[in-house]
């Protein structure tokens, strides 16, 4: 670990001399790259730097503590420097894990009613309602793409964009299949039901790490519509891409321009043909996809909502929070917190094997 930190070290004192070279400011995007790569590494250099200086300090305080009249305060300096050393290489070993390239990114979520007809429509406008609320929160924009409504109210399909800083960091972990248990509101009897609602996540990509021949795509228009024949749209603009080679089906009808739509199912498509190239790249390393909390596969049960309980568990880590009304009001911080927490750990133990 350390011969890794040395180098990145290294790495960071050169480029802090070379960012602030005339020439290599005068070239701006070859001066963008380098201060990227200076930000990305900064935190772990400046971490380093902590451990490095608290060591010296520790052994300066041991050296001091022959001396009888500054005895009693080296052993304060040793041990206060002593017991800090260890959480210092803890900060640095999940620094040192690969960060996830995506992060940063926006994202785009499509939620689809599963097993459970009409409620489970329902309890897929539950979740959307529920990261409109943590999105909120966050100071996040949310943009509806493409909503196909029930009657009562819920969704059979939606899809939207959440546009902010780490959006992607904090919502990857919730693709994968949601399961509600409850009483539904069309139960006379007061029989709990269980059904489920599925939940994609995928960052949204620009168009050079993606290259889509424009000759592939078919584009086809039609006039949007909403539950029970409501926000009828007179003219054209929604829009439908089909990619032929993968045949990849995208619809986007919530703008009024069809130009506008176009462009949303344009990034809608990238970022379904991004995340099909990294679900065959991540295959292909099997154990790196087994040390991740995040798999991200969409056929796996994930979270179970049981509101007789008023209990929410991610099945992925065995953690349950019960206080259901401030969790589907967009207080999801302390499960995704847990969830990013269980999956550092799991890559430590896999960098280590």
């Amino acid at each position: 670990m350390f011969d890794k930190l040395e180098s990145v070290e290294k790495r960071y004192e050169e480029l802090t001399k070379m960012i602030s070279d005339p020439e290599i400011i005068a070239n701006q995007s070859e001066w963008q790259k380098l201060i990227k790569e200076h930000s990305n590494i900064e935190e772990i250099a400046l971490k380093f730097k902590e451990y490095k200086e608290t060591k010296n300090r520790m052994n300066e305080a041991k050296e001091m503590m022959e001396d009888k009249e500054l005895k009693e305060l080296a052993e304060l300096e040793f041990y206060e420097t002593k017991e800090k050393l260890p959480q210092i290489e803890e900060e640095l070993k999940i620094l040192l894990i690969p960060k996830d390239p995506n992060d940063d990114k926006n994202i785009i979520c499509e939620i689809r009613g599963g097993a459970g007809g009409e409620e489970a429509a329902l309890f897929a406008g539950t979740l959307f309602r529920m990261y409109t609320m943590y999105a909120e929160r966050k100071h996040w924009k949310l943009e509806i793409l493409n909503e196909n409504e029930t009657e009562l109210g819920g969704y059979k399909e939606i899809s939207f964009m959440i546009t902010g800083k780490g959006a992607y960091s904090r919502f990857k972990f919730e693709s994968g299949v949601h399961r509600v248990q409850r009483v539904p509101d069309t139960e006379s009897s007061g029989r709990i039901h269980t059904s489920t609602a599925t939940v994609a996540v995928l960052p949204v990509v620009e168009d050079v790490e993606i290259d889509i021949n424009p000759a592939d795509i078919k584009m086809e228009v039609f006039r949007a519509s909403g539950a029970g024949g409501q926000h009828i749209n007179k003219t054209s603009s929604a829009v439908r891409l089909i990619h032929a080679p993968t045949g990849i089906v995208v619809e986007c009808q919530t703008e009024r321009s069809q130009f506008q739509n176009r462009d949303y199912a344009m990034k809608l498509l990238r970022s379904k043909l991004y995340e099909q190239e990294k679900e065959k790249h991540d295959s292909q390393i099997a154990n790196q996809r087994k040390s991740q909390v995040g798999s991200g596969d969409r056929s796996e049960k994930i979270r179970t909502y049981n509101y007789p309980q008023g209990r929410i568990t991610d099945h992925r880590i065995g953690f349950s929070i019960y206080q259901m009304e401030n969790f589907l009001n967009g207080d999801l911080d302390e499960m995704i917190d847990n969830l990013i927490t269980a999956d550092r750990a799991e890559k430590l133990k896999g960098e280590e094997e």
